[in-house]
């Protein structure tokens, strides 16, 4: 039997062909649910973001774990566009945070229409969020969404004080990590396994995945900041650098510096003075101490950690398709 030439390549491509039915109701709720019949902004502004390509791999997670533990009924439609919905209220506060100008290849909303519309479009999408996910009359789904809109902003604050400190360890990497990324990708996947009446030992586990898929995804995307396609990535090769941000191959590379290194990232990073050259050096730093393949390996780690805690889920198609995800967001770095 010849090969399927059409077949999608990569796994979140297969993921949304197998899901297509259930993402295109997901589609149309939040259509709807973006709309506004007062303020026409808020549709122009969302759909600037909904409308720009993202790969939509957290609601597919929800669609999927749901699917795996046998549900059968919808809710888990409002609970992907209510994933979705919080990740976009975030990327809108985040590029103001940031002051970004570019995400995924195209003009921020801040750079297209101001600050104040992305901040208050985003409250506007954190609202519509959490009216869906009350209408699933699921209180434990309820405390998981509500935890994590929490658990991004405690993790987004806390880079900011650690994001530009030549102080900030791994382990407080970490917890901005577990915090911005992870949080939303393990409620995605819990709550997946919540709906459709999982096992507590199946829900534990859905979440353990996304918890470990969040951590290699950030990890994975820190690490393309210094090294990946701009084509590919959306990101201009040393954003990170140019925004001063802490990530782990500089970290690593931080507490490998002897003098002179360290006073170039005190310079580069906590006072901000950057000039022609210093992101070629800050690269020529980090290879030196191989920290770009120190880093990779953590990411492989935790790739490896998503795929185990799938061991606990029922055999399927999909989870198949989640173990190949895992791998794939760390073959991004190749």
């Amino acid at each position: 039997m010849g090969l399927d030439t059409n077949a999608p390549a990569k796994p979140h491509e297969r993921l949304a062909k197998y899901l297509q039915t259930d993402m295109a109701a997901v589609d149309v709720l939040i259509r709807e649910r973006m709309a506004s019949a007062h303020a026409p902004r808020i549709p122009e502004v969302t759909a600037h973001l909904v409308d720009a390509g993202g790969k939509r791999v957290r609601p597919m997670l929800t669609l999927a774990a749901a699917q795996m533990c046998g549900y059968q009924g919808d809710h888990h439609h409002k609970l992907a566009a209510t994933v979705e919905f919080i990740h976009t209220a975030t990327l809108l506060h985040d590029d103001v945070v940031d002051e970004s100008g570019q995400r995924r290849g195209r003009p921020t909303a801040n750079l297209l229409w101001d600050n104040k519309s992305s901040v208050l479009v985003g409250d506007y999408l954190f609202a519509r969020s959490f009216q869906l996910m009350t209408a699933t009359g699921s209180l434990q789904v309820l405390d998981i969404l509500a935890d994590a809109a929490a658990t991004i902003a405690e993790g987004e604050v806390l880079q900011l004080t650690a994001a530009a400190n030549l102080d900030t360890t791994e382990d407080i990497y970490l917890k901005v990590v577990r915090g911005k990324t992870a949080a939303l990708f393990a409620a995605a996947t819990e709550v997946g396994g919540v709906i459709a009446d999982a096992s507590t030992a199946q829900v534990n586990a859905l979440r353990a995945y996304g918890d470990a898929l969040g951590i290699a995804f950030q990890i994975a995307d820190d690490l393309l900041d210094y090294g990946g396609d701009t084509t590919a990535t959306g990101k201009n090769l040393g954003d990170d650098f140019r925004e001063r941000k802490l990530t782990l191959p500089v970290i690593k590379a931080v507490a490998k510096a002897d003098g002179d290194e360290r006073a170039f990232w005190k310079r580069t990073i906590e006072k901000g003075e950057q000039s022609d050259g210093d992101l070629d050096q800050a690269l020529a730093i980090i290879a030196r101490h191989g920290t770009m393949a120190a880093t990779r390996d953590q990411a492989l780690g935790w790739s490896k950690t998503a795929k185990d805690a799938l061991d606990a889920l029922p055999d399927h198609a999909l989870k198949d398709m989640l173990r190949d995800l895992a791998d794939y967001v760390v073959a991004r770095i190749n």
